[in-house]
């Protein structure tokens, strides 16, 4: 990003409210305010060079037409995650996160090649061949896979990086994400670790404001 972040945004966004301090994650120690009426306060001083870290290395991806899977299961995030990721043709994950999607990729490829031969079946009236009892299950098999699957469909390889929507929360998707040297962007509200994490933003990830925000500043300096 050439320009600073301006905080105005972030605090309007309420980017800066923290967990209360019990809840409090040694390693964003140094990246807090201060503390009211027990809530822990993050300095957005400290979080926006994050922001802009992150997204100088969005835009490297962007340019070089990489793969980003966005990965928030929780309420709060899933319209932005599946908004942005849809609206830059990335893959994205808002359901649980099916453990080996990075690790396993192969048996996983296999599920969405499974889900996107029923759909076009489906799509094409196929399924009026089989019984109606082979029908029902056949749905009832779409459905599933639909909800956990559809949202990789069309990838075809391990993605190039990851942004993910609560690390505390996300932790297997982290770990999968390490264990195959992909790198990890992440929002983390101040109970998440900071290890292991390549591009960690300290902020609010308990609020839609807040996440939109920062998934928008991410998805413009990917689409630039």
């Amino acid at each position: 990003m050439k320009k600073e972040l301006s905080l105005m945004p972030l605090m309007e966004a309420g980017v800066h409210f923290g967990y209360s301090r019990t809840k409090r994650h040694p390693t964003v120690t140094p990246f807090l305010y201060g503390s009211k009426g027990g809530v822990d306060i993050i300095d957005l001083e400290k979080t926006a060079p994050q922001i802009e870290a992150a997204a100088n290395f969005m835009a490297e991806l962007g340019a070089a037409g990489k793969t980003v899977l966005f990965v928030g299961v929780k309420p709060e995030a899933r319209s932005s995650v599946t908004e942005v990721a849809s609206s830059l043709k990335q893959p994205f994950v808002t359901e649980r996160w099916i453990g080996g999607i990075l690790t396993n990729f192969s048996e996983i490829k296999r599920r969405i090649s499974r889900l996107e031969k029923l759909n076009e079946d489906k799509a094409s009236g196929d399924f009026a061949k089989y019984t109606k009892k082979e029908q029902m299950l056949l749905g009832r098999e779409v459905e599933r896979l639909n909800k956990f699957f559809s949202g990789l469909s069309g990838i075809t390889k391990i993605p190039d990086a990851i942004v993910v929507v609560d690390s505390k929360k996300e932790h297997i998707a982290i770990k999968e994400a390490r264990k195959v040297g992909v790198p990890v962007i992440a929002i983390g509200n101040t109970d998440c670790s900071i290890r292991n994490i390549s591009y960690p933003i300290i902020a609010n990830d308990s609020s839609s404001s807040s996440i939109n925000a920062i998934l928008g500043i991410l998805k413009n300096a990917f689409s630039k």
